[in-house]
């Protein structure tokens, strides 16, 4: 899997928590533990995300 694949693979995981999280907040009863968890797997993604894409750029560079 290249490193823009796996980005993109990231990012829509992103997305279907951000689903996740949306239904979960306005069910009537939420689970704020299940929140929760929710919120810190989206940051570890976001985070992951971040990570590769600030290597792609210094790669890039390195390249120049």
């Amino acid at each position: 899997m290249s490193v823009v694949s796996h980005i993109a693979h990231l990012q829509a995981k992103h997305a279907e928590l951000e689903t996740l999280l949306a239904d979960e907040t306005n069910r009537p009863s939420p689970d704020f533990y299940t929140i929760k968890d929710i919120k810190k797997q989206k940051l570890l993604l976001k985070e992951e995300i971040a990570r590769l894409l600030e290597d792609m750029g210094a790669q890039k560079q390195n390249v120049s």
